[in-house]
């Protein structure tokens, strides 16, 4: 394993192009690995790639290597890994890359997380979820719901006072997709997009008004169960609720137009990364807790919703 921030005495100054410490903020999902390359408090650089569960260490390096020359960065300008993975095969190919390359890594889990996770299980609990809850806790205030849209699509709640306390998985958007399209012998690749109408006059329009209405339906649905449970519990008004969207799919049109949120932010996972490993590393300016920092240089990744439509 890569050296713990215990273990670390300071980050230093890269070797570089850059003349800051640079943090490797990596998301390992299920189908998307999502890596952003941050400097203080801005994500200067942020790529995407597919996720591929057989990968070695030395893949992962190239895969890794590889995006950041695409903004004209490389692993040598890396001095520290905040690490988000739900898939404990590249957990481990990570930990022998920083290991190799002498970098400390920071892999979240409930275990290291500074806020309250009350869940029967909190072991349990996806690293991206709770990152995800520290993150909206310092950007956006509590109490909070984030969905994100991944390959499954989660429901995360954050309380008044920061601690996380569960939420709810659904199967994601492009999940129900593949089972149409490998479950059926006559069913098309569609593009998701929303249709003018829910009574379909062909193949394609009925099937993005069943796979993108139908989504967004239950996206409202549960949104509106778990926030009426959320403002009960925590003795608020559901307009006090902070409610953001993230994930691959949280861009989309379709999502942009869902009412009763806050803010759409695409990196709300990788911002979170950042802020741990800030908190970790004791660093006296923590992103997130001013109103300047994240909120302001990495606006250009923060879609705000001005009102909300209830």
């Amino acid at each position: 394993m890569g050296r713990t921030m215990a273990e670390t005495p300071g980050l230093g100054l890269s070797a570089g192009r850059y003349h800051r410490a640079m943090l490797l903020a990596l998301d390992i999902g299920n189908t998307n690995v999502a890596l952003g390359l941050v400097n203080g408090e801005a994500i200067v650089a942020s790529r995407r790639a597919a996720t591929r569960s057989a990968s070695t260490p030395d893949e992962l390096e190239m895969l890794i290597d590889g995006l950041l020359h695409l903004d004209g960065a490389s692993l040598a300008d890396v001095t520290g890994i905040s690490l988000a993975s739900v898939v404990p095969a590249l957990t481990s190919g990570m930990e022998t890359m920083a290991e190799r390359r002498g970098l400390p890594l920071l892999s979240a889990s409930a275990a290291i997380m500074p806020i309250p996770v009350r869940t029967e299980r909190p072991a349990e609990v996806g690293a991206d979820r709770l990152v995800n809850g520290l993150a909206v806790a310092r950007l956006y205030g509590v109490p909070a719901i984030v969905v994100d849209f991944g390959t499954a699509t989660t429901f995360d709640c954050v309380a008044r006072d920061g601690g996380y306390i569960g939420g709810a998985i659904a199967p994601g958007l492009e999940i129900g997709l593949e089972a149409l399209e490998s479950r059926t012998a006559r069913l098309p690749r569609i593009e998701l997009v929303e249709p003018k109408r829910a009574i379909g006059t062909d193949t394609v329009s009925a099937m993005q008004s069943g796979v993108v209405l139908g989504y967004r339906a239950l996206t409202l649905g549960l949104l509106e169960r778990i926030r009426a449970e959320l403002a009960r519990t925590e003795k608020v008004e559901e307009s006090a609720i902070q409610v953001v969207l993230t994930g691959g799919l949280s861009a989309a049109p379709w999502a942009r137009d869902l009412p009763g949120v806050d803010a759409i932010d695409p990196e709300l996972t990788l911002k979170g990364l950042a802020i741990l490993w800030a908190v970790a590393s004791g660093s006296p300016a923590v992103p997130g807790q001013t109103t300047a920092g994240w909120t302001g240089s990495a606006a250009g990744s923060i879609h705000i919703i001005s009102e909300k439509a209830r």
